[in-house]
């Protein structure tokens, strides 16, 4: 029988507290926000975070970091060394207080002017519960003329102070722990955290050293930025702003509320404007905000107030014209902020973003000061910026129009069958199993009918050439009928590739219909240009389905060669040379007609049994190159198409039949 709740007492001895190790040991999730693998790296950040405070404080130049095999984690700095030994005002040893009391440590008077103004670690938790959740924690501190040594084994203290007379030639503080499986599900820190992390940490302390050894791989980094942010938003530009880079700082004392102390704010802001590239990122006392809080709401609203008034004052607008959001800003902007404060409201110990009114109003009133002058005193900056500005916000509005015009006219509970002119299907549903043939014009569309398995493949004519996808914007592609019934039939929606407009894409690659997608053309120039054409329009609209591989090329004979009762296709000039060596006097040679002129049963053999046709899988190996070319033959560059046709132009003679 099940006890009775009724049965079970909830008196004065039920309510019980944890004690020592186990406040963290048993609630890891409360300290470091998880007690996974996330947890885990926020241990070692609170290590880290210490070194840097020390060496932001100007004591040291150079930290050391390294991921051993066992999952243990080395960090080394050369600062004034943890203060191991008897506290008289506390009472205990300091290192009872630094590794073993939560909310204790040297940095609680950071707003007196005293040690660590700007600290990044501040709550008095990160060392200690570091040591509580660790298997072991080793710590060698060299300061005062001495050595100390500390052991610690799953939060306990084993031997206690170790204090050796020993000559050293510099002070610092070394510490070596393994994170504990029994209180993380996940101790196996990946090396891309350890890069980042540190990369980050390089980026907003200007001129600190940060070095990485990896004993996995032996593989070694090191990390420093002389000048800080500004360095860091010159190489994340790469060369391809469209305006010079501008770098503001600035600093303030202020109160979040009126009853609340004064304390002291300093900014750091870098930033320039690039077409390719976009990146928001804020810091504050070395801290990564992940989700900015305070500083986010800062830019977003000094950008737009100051962007919006430009554009007005120069007559950007059109009449009755909407304003421009911060979408259109960030769309081509690369912005980095590194801020510090004596106060700090972290929205919790990981540190993700902070909430601070005062510095959120002070950075607002600071960014659209220098904003301003900025735009005022860089008239070729300014110019650029708001005509980029505008085209950001045109493209946007344009894309949300053809958004909803794509959800009008590819609607998921669309009768395919009975909207989509001359479309045949299939009868089968299973998706794994079901081809599309994208064929040319409607006399083809009758000899793949006829010669096709209506159990697993369905035929849809394109009639002429279609529509030059890369050359057209989004409202003329979806009035283009062709286009639209293709993406019908496809039934996987459209990808908009806007970067700050991917959320109003339809694209579900689970709603394909198909198994392959095969574009079957003639064997000729005119087939060939259809066929480039159908691949630009999916390169453009559905690229997914590139990548994924679901995009075929069927392959038709260019020849049928008869001897005797014996029929050979042959797909090249080389193969038919190969057939005809091997052939009899007496062969005829003819040069294969274009797909609406075969008869069914041939259309079966060359080019629709999987047993014996050709499918080319289209493939994009290297995007980069993919781009290139399409823009190449059939973007705006007409010069670039000239030349490239007068130098290669005669290799791919072969392909015309100029008899």
């Amino acid at each position: 029988m099940p006890e009775n709740k009724s049965d079970q007492k909830y008196g004065n001895e039920s309510i019980t507290s944890l004690k020592g190790a186990d406040r963290v040991r048993l609630r890891p999730a409360v300290i470091f926000g998880s007690d996974g693998i996330e947890g885990c790296q926020h241990s070692v950040f609170e290590i880290l975070s210490n070194s840097i405070d020390e060496a932001r404080e100007g004591y040291g130049d150079k930290i050391e970091v390294v991921r051993c095999r066992d999952k243990s984690v080395i960090i080394r700095d050369w600062g004034r060394g943890i203060p191991l030994d008897y506290n008289q005002k506390e009472q205990k040893y300091n290192w009872e207080l630094v590794f073993c009391e939560l909310y204790a440590g040297g940095k609680y008077n950071n707003n007196t002017g005293t040690n660590y103004e700007f600290s990044l670690g501040l709550n008095g938790l990160g060392s200690c519960a570091t040591q509580y959740s660790s298997e072991y924690f080793d710590v060698t501190v060299y300061r005062d003329g001495f050595r100390y040594d500390l052991h610690f084994e799953k939060g306990q203290n084993v031997g206690g102070l170790i204090r050796q007379k020993t000559n050293y030639k510099r002070t610092g503080t070394m510490q070596k722990w393994r994170p504990d499986l029994d209180v993380f599900t996940d101790i196996d820190i990946p090396l891309a955290y350890f890069t980042e992390i540190l990369k980050k940490q390089a980026v907003v302390n200007a001129g600190l050293t940060f070095t990485l050894l990896d004993e996995e791989s032996g593989e070694k980094f090191e990390y420093r930025y002389e000048n800080g942010i500004l360095d860091y938003v010159k190489e994340i530009s790469a060369g391809k702003e469209i305006t010079g880079f501008k770098y503001f700082e600035g600093s303030d004392k202020g109160r979040d509320r009126e009853d609340k102390p004064e304390y002291k704010v300093k900014f750091q802001t870098a930033f320039c404007f690039n077409n390719e590239i976009n990146l928001l990122e804020y810091y504050h006392n070395s801290s990564f905000l992940e989700y900015g809080g305070a500083p986010d709401k800062a830019l977003r609203s000094a950008f737009v107030s100051e962007i919006d008034k430009c554009i007005r004052n120069k007559g950007k607008y059109n009449k009755d014209e909407s304003r421009i959001t911060f979408t259109d800003i960030q769309d081509s902007l690369i912005f980095v902020s590194n801020s510090f404060s004596t106060v700090t409201s972290y929205e919790n110990q990981t540190k993700k973003a902070i909430t601070n009114k005062f510095i959120q109003d002070s950075m607002t009133e600071f960014l659209k000061h220098q904003l301003e002058i900025y735009l005022i005193e860089n008239r070729e900056d300014s110019d650029r910026i708001a005509d980029q500005i505008i085209i950001n916000k045109r493209s946007r509005e344009t894309a949300e129009k053809a958004r909803i015009n794509i959800r009008k006219k590819l609607g998921a509970n669309i009768d395919i069958n009975n909207r989509v002119k001359k479309f045949t299907d299939c009868r089968t549903k299973d998706t794994g199993r079901r081809e599309i043939y994208i064929v040319e014009g409607d006399s083809a569309l009758g000899a793949c009918k006829l010669g096709r398995d209506a159990e697993f493949q369905a035929v849809m004519p394109v009639r002429g050439k279609i529509l030059n996808c890369l050359k057209a914007d989004y409202d003329r592609i979806f009035k283009n009928e062709i286009i639209v019934d293709l993406l019908k039939v496809l039934g996987c929606g459209i990808e908009i590739k806007s970067r700050h407009n991917r959320e109003l894409d339809t694209f579900d690659l689970g709603s394909l219909r198909w198994s392959k997608i095969i574009i079957c053309t003639d064997a000729d120039v005119d087939g060939f240009q259809i066929r480039t054409l159908i691949l630009a329009m999916l390169y453009r609209l559905t690229p997914t389905l590139i990548q994924d591989g679901k995009v075929y090329i069927a392959e038709s004979p260019l020849f049928e060669i008869n001897s005797g009762k014996k029929t050979c296709f042959a797909y090249n000039e080389r193969e038919k040379e190969v057939i005809v060596s091997q052939l009899s006097p007496g062969f005829t040679i003819q040069r294969s007609k274009g797909l609406g002129e075969n008869e069914p049963e041939m259309m079966w053999q060359t080019t629709m049994n999987p047993e014996t046709r050709r499918l080319v899988k289209v493939m994009p190996d290297d995007a980069e190159k993919t781009e290139k070319y399409f823009e190449l033959f059939l973007g705006d560059d007409l010069q670039g198409r000239k030349d490239f046709i007068e130098d290669f132009g005669h290799e791919y003679l072969d392909m015309i039949d100029v008899s």
